[in-house]
């Protein structure tokens, strides 16, 4: 869950460097105007693109307002209508809600009628691209993402189009490729951003840490630099720094009051200090603002924690009845743990069957099988999991579960470790449970198992061999 949070920002910038894309070629009739007034909101939200920085929530808005306003008279303009739909695309992605996805598909489909493909309107390919993105629907990402490339090799916002498909996709390598050309073809805050997402990828915790603060000394706007200190915030929170997480959240905080990762960021942060009730105002807070699935699921499990089960049945029906996009993970945990596992072991191979084989889904569908009385199945998804790089608290708790039921006491001892030292509160109800399995396995034998013989230390048989061997003899 904590990955798919940094994840979601990412994936937020990476909407706005598709509007910024949109922005620089097709900039409306803001621009050319002599001298203006200071800009206004819809204005700014042009500048924050062009920069590829995020805008306002509520420039982007004033943007959106002003594109149908002026679409309404100027039906013919395919420019506008792709700005359009990548803005729509952007809102829905930071505010987690699915109903603008509809609108900007339409907004960008009647773009490429209006200016076809082949005519040179890859702003809407891009936008269709970011689209099929948010939706979870990586391989149309990839493809859209693609296109692009081939058309224009150095247009740099295809690269996080792609960067996101192929991390979806659990092509870890393409990604990996994909983002050392976004580093030759563009820099600033979006694109060190990006390389601290993939250092944490790959388990490269100080570079990631680093870019990260990178990308909030380079961010301008105040809703840039609060993404940047929320994702800071995010990975001081993944190595199990709670105090540190705080502050940075704090800091993001203090520039977007609302900022709903930033918030979810600081309920887990407070939670892992015992301050729960903080953390349960922060968490009704995060949830109104910004209501992703995975919180959903998070918060439910904080109260379960606390012994307050009728909200976190609320909370858990919420996310199993909701309209959701990207969901099948947090839904997935939510039926292994708080429902019917065999239904989530369903829903985890439907995904795997798309070629969603991120380390995401390949943990989740390992749990969710385990939790169904499969441990053998289970344990190819969890090596998977932990395999790849990205150090998780969760992932490695799920792989000791596994190997503990298959009687695996030394890997599974090895990995409820690791759960632990990664990030002692990694999970309200989970960290506990690791921390009791643990002790359960008990530690390691002194005695080696039967038939297992002790290994010689270096050069003392030869000694051996040597000192027996007799005078005038050859060991």
């Amino acid at each position: 869950m904590k990955s798919q949070n940094v994840s979601r920002a990412v994936l937020a910038a990476g909407v706005g460097a598709v509007l910024a894309a949109t922005a620089l070629l097709y900039a409306p009739e803001f621009l050319g105007r002599g001298t203006p007034p200071p800009p206004g909101p819809a204005e700014r939200a042009v500048i924050a693109a062009r920069a590829g920085a995020q805008a306002a929530l509520p420039d982007l808005a004033a943007l959106i307002a002003d594109r149908e306003e002026w679409l309404r008279a100027h039906p013919d303009d395919g420019a506008s209508w792709a700005e359009l739909g990548t803005a729509y695309v952007e809102r829905g992605t930071r505010l987690g809600d699915v109903r603008d996805y509809p609108k900007a598909e339409e907004a960008l489909r009647r773009s490429l009628a209006e200016r076809p493909a082949a005519r040179g309107n890859t702003a809407a390919q891009l936008g269709l691209g970011a689209l099929a993105g948010a939706r979870g629907d990586w391989r149309t990402a990839r493809e859209w993402g693609e296109r692009v490339r081939k058309a224009e090799p150095g247009r740099w916002p295809a690269y996080p189009v792609l960067i996101d498909a192929y991390n979806g996709l659990g092509d870890y390598g393409s990604a990996r490729k994909a983002m050392e050309r976004l580093e030759e073809l563009h820099a600033g805050a979006v694109v060190r951003a990006r390389a601290a997402q993939t250092y944490r990828d790959r388990g490269w915790r100080e570079d990631a840490d680093a870019a990260a603060l990178d990308a909030a000394a380079l961010a301008e706007a105040d809703t840039e630099k609060a993404a940047a200190l929320g994702r800071l915030g995010d990975l001081a929170w993944e190595r199990g720094e709670p105090e540190e997480a705080l502050e940075r959240y704090g800091a993001a905080l203090g520039l977007v009051r609302d900022h709903g990762p930033s918030l979810a960021g600081r309920a887990r942060a407070l939670a892992a200090l015992g301050r729960t009730d903080g953390a349960v105002r922060d968490w009704r807070a995060a949830l109104a603002r910004l209501p992703l699935p995975e919180y959903l699921l998070e918060a439910g499990e904080l109260y379960e924690s606390l012994g307050r089960d009728a909200e976190a049945r609320a909370l858990y029906e919420r996310l199993r009845t909701g309209t959701w996009a990207r969901a099948e993970v947090p839904l997935g945990l939510l039926g292994a743990d708080h429902g019917d596992p065999a239904a989530a072991v369903v829903r985890l191979r439907a995904e795997w069957a798309r070629g969603h084989r991120s380390v995401g889904v390949a943990d989740a569908l390992g749990w969710a099988l385990f939790r169904a009385g499969r441990a053998e199945e289970a344990l190819e998804y969890v090596k998977r999991a932990t395999d790849e790089g990205l150090r998780s608290a969760l992932f490695s708790y799920h792989r000791g579960e596994v190997e503990r039921a298959l009687g695996l006491r030394g890997p599974a001892r090895r990995h409820l470790t690791e759960a632990l030292r990664i990030n002692p509160a990694f999970s309200p109800l989970h960290a506990p449970r690791a921390a009791t399995a643990l002790a359960t396995l008990g530690e390691p034998p002194e005695e080696l198992p039967e038939g297992v013989l002790p290994v010689a230390p270096v050069g003392k048989e030869k000694t051996e061999k040597t000192a027996t061997a007799g005078p005038g003899t050859r060991a």
